[in-house]
């Protein structure tokens, strides 16, 4: 079996959080056109990015969720 999503895929997508944190959120439509202002890339790698980000954004969000209501 194969790896889900590339390396490099995930690398650049971490970078880009780590630079742009506040900007991304759940919706792909979003993440795919500030993908497309702050990576020049091909389309194909631009909506890979935007759904890694919009997954990872989805995970942090419920994360944050569920923290407060515990605390």
């Amino acid at each position: 079996m194969g790896k889900s999503r590339r390396v490099k895929t995930k690398r650049l997508a971490e970078e880009i959080l780590k630079k742009y944190p506040k900007r991304f959120t759940t919706d792909f439509q979003e993440n795919k056109k500030l993908v497309e202002e702050v990576v020049i890339s091909t389309k194909t790698l631009r909506n890979k990015l935007a759904g890694y980000i919009t997954g990872y954004c989805n995970l942090h969000e419920n994360d944050e969720v569920e923290y407060e209501v515990e605390t």
